[in-house]
């Protein structure tokens, strides 16, 4: 039983990791927490629901089509929406009040286009893999590999491309970043357009395991917020530890206790967290 928690967690802690990286990379580049990201994890979900299973195209064309999709909303948001605001030189509230209004946006349009009504793809891979005593279904199987791919795809283009670096700079310095003469605007967008694309990736691939429906988004962006909380916001490494540790937590939970019973747990760690080391496990200390 302790294996197959371990395996499960495994999964769902691999794959919040990739949510949690796309949460905390648009907050390090813009100090924005986005409340419209757990609806790009459900728009990633429909994109592979409607290429796959209702176009009948090969899965990975569909997961693919994640990217193009997800980073044009990106972009959209962060040049019409977000860069205005911030341009313009409003108070917090004001950009926490339109992430918040994008994330209704976002979630009424797909309750309008797609409905209510859970949605799901046929499985990609048959079969069940045995480890140590646990079972681990193929699809499972592959949601892994898959997030720790993408996982050190994105590590390897933060650190080892110039773009990568430049979001990195901008993170840590936005002034010293003008000075170098890069392009903070065009920066800014691509750091947008790729934590909305992990976000919708994260949900194709977690749409061969878990339903798709249109208000499945509120749930994921809480998680996101917990995440980042645990690891510590705007840090990459803190985001995969902060994901990891929330699955391997909800999975336990799951298997040993009752769901709501499992969230109350959570919920409280993380508030002792908060009062011991309110930055996060990777945080530095504020002030």
């Amino acid at each position: 039983m302790v294996i197959q928690m371990i395996l499960n967690g495994l999964m769902l802690g691999l794959s919040y990791a990739l949510i949690a990286l796309g949460l905390t990379l648009i907050f390090a580049i813009m100090n924005i927490l986005n409340f419209a990201h757990g609806q790009m994890y459900m728009l990633g979900g429909f994109v592979v629901y409607y290429f796959y299973y209702v176009f009948g195209l090969n899965y990975f064309f569909a997961l693919f089509m994640c990217i193009p999709t997800l980073a044009l909303i990106g972009v959209i948001f962060e040049k019409f929406f977000f860069r205005r605001v911030l341009t313009l030189g409003r108070r917090e509230e004001s950009s926490m009040l339109l992430a918040m209004g994008t994330a209704l946006l976002l979630e009424n349009i797909a309750l309008i286009a797609f409905g209510y009504k859970e949605q799901g793809v046929p499985p990609l891979i048959h079969g069940v893999i045995k480890i140590f005593g646990g079972y681990l279904p193929a699809d499972r199987a592959f949601i892994i590999l898959m997030s720790v791919l993408l996982i050190i795809g994105l590590l390897v283009f933060i650190y080892k491309t110039r773009p990568g670096r430049a979001l990195r700079a901008l993170a840590q310095d936005k002034e010293v970043t003008y000075l170098m003469g890069v392009d903070v605007n065009k920066i800014t967008m691509l750091g947008f357009a790729v934590g909305a694309a992990l976000a919708g990736l994260a949900g194709g691939l977690l749409a061969l395991t878990f339903p798709i429906f249109s208000g499945s988004g509120t749930p994921i962006t809480i998680k996101s917020f917990l995440m980042i909380m645990i690891g510590g916001a705007g840090v990459v490494p803190g985001a995969i530890i902060g994901g990891f540790l929330l699955g391997m937590v909800e999975s336990f939970g799951y298997g040993l206790i009752s769901g709501s019973m499992t969230y109350l747990i959570i919920f409280a760690m993380i508030i002792l967290l908060l009062i011991f080391r309110p930055q996060g496990i990777m945080g530095k200390p504020w002030g």
